[in-house]
């Protein structure tokens, strides 16, 4: 037994591990579901497939941009020996075995992948999407997952806190869901005005439910450790999912005195984004005014694509990207500093604050510029974006299932 493994440690991150995992198939039934009975097939194939591309990838030399030695020191990229298999069972990272710190952090980039694909559901094609996919994870996600996950990354040095993926994950994969919305244009339904057509609420329930499961994996796994701060992580997932859920049923009630399945699903998955990057940082009432806040402000960041134009299909960049702001910022007012810096309202300065913003600036800018030009590129050579005729039609007709 290696010096220094804690065999407690291991088991949790393994278990988590799974638990992260099964978010991606969560995530399919809940995105299959929200779309056209003609839909669900094809979405239901993109979030599994991620799973298989992804892996192959984080393996081939993902994991060596992403945690590899820095490159030149300045915290850009992993750009070391990309060869996994150098890495021996008995290396550990913390207290944890590599191998399975690898696969757990695995399983991140790939449900960042299936995000994404909710935001233009029902217009692209899947073989082009698996290429969209190849070169996104590769120009966007690890070198963005470098700088914030890797202790050598310029915004993990500067002090910015995110504990389980607000930026690499939510803001990550909103901000590529807008930008590729951008780049294909709207789909023909949205062009007529057409309201979405749900064809499986308890679909969507049942994957809320494998969601919400995975997400205690996600935030109380990154702890690495059985200990509190893993306990903090999970207490403060289930207030915000909670209070968001509520939070967006409230709001639903104010608005037009109905309750929808669907908005209090997307409620939680609010107040759960929201959470991500905050759960270790804040205490009870922390994590009960996130999950208001994301699910007030999300809910309103919803309906921006009717006001811009934009078509967001099933609300990537409503829900994950604004919450993944909310999450993040509001690090910089509510951490207690028990774990990380405290934010203002627990004694610290503005500058916690400051990183805080600018770090969802930076990846925001970088993110958007480099997935709209991969999305057209793709686009181009390839055509990702499904004709009128097919829309109309349905994508699982791709599979022979139509």
């Amino acid at each position: 037994m290696p010096t220094g493994l804690n065999t407690g440690d291991s088991a949790w991150v393994l278990v988590s591990t799974a638990m992260v995992l099964l978010m991606t198939p969560g995530l399919a039934f809940f995105y299959g579901g929200m779309v056209r009975s003609k839909n669900v097939f094809s979405m239901l194939f993109m979030s599994f497939v991620s799973i298989s591309l992804v892996t192959v990838l984080w393996f081939a030399y993902g994991y060596g941009l992403v945690f590899g030695p820095d490159a030149g020191g300045i915290g850009l990229i992993g750009f070391g020996d990309f060869r996994f298999a150098n890495i021996r069972p008995t290396d550990l990272t913390g207290s944890v075995p590599t191998y399975a710190y690898a696969l757990f952090q695995l399983t991140f980039a790939i449900i960042t992948v299936a995000l994404i694909s909710g935001s233009v559901a029902g217009r692209i094609r899947v073989g082009p999407w698996m290429i969209f996919s190849v070169l996104w994870v590769t120009l966007v996600y690890f070198p963005i997952a470098h700088w914030v996950f890797d202790s050598a990354g310029w915004i993990h040095r500067m002090g910015t806190l995110d504990f389980a993926g607000g930026l690499v994950v939510e803001l990550n994969s909103g901000v590529a869901g807008l930008a590729l919305a951008v780049a294909l244009g709207p789909g023909i339904r949205y062009r007529r005005g057409e309201p979405p057509q749900p064809s499986n609420i308890p679909l969507v329930m049942l994957g809320l439910a494998l969601l919400w499961f995975g997400w205690f994996g996600f935030n109380g796994g990154s702890a690495l450790n059985d200990g509190p701060t893993a306990v903090t992580a999970f207490l403060s997932t289930m207030i915000a999912g909670c209070v968001g859920m509520l939070t967006w049923m409230f709001l639903e009630w104010l608005r037009a005195r109905r309750l929808s399945k669907l908005g209090s699903a997307t409620g939680a998955v609010a107040g759960l984004v929201a959470i991500t990057p905050s759960c270790a940082y804040v205490n009870v009432e922390g994590a009960l005014v996130i999950g208001v806040v994301a699910a007030a402000l999300c809910s309103l960041a919803v309906e921006w694509k009717f006001v811009l134009g934009y078509d967001d299909t099933l609300d990537v960049v409503g829900v994950h990207g604004m919450g993944g702001i909310v999450g993040t910022l509001l690090i910089g007012f509510f951490s207690t500093g028990v774990v990380g810096t405290a934010g203002l309202f627990y004694g610290g300065s503005g500058a916690l604050l400051g990183k805080q913003a600018l770090s969802i600036v930076v990846v925001a800018i970088y993110c958007f510029v480099v997935t709209f030009v991969i999305g057209k590129v793709v686009d181009r050579f390839f055509r990702l974006k499904e004709t009128e005729a097919e829309q109309l039609a349905g994508s699982d007709l791709q599979f022979g299932t139509g």
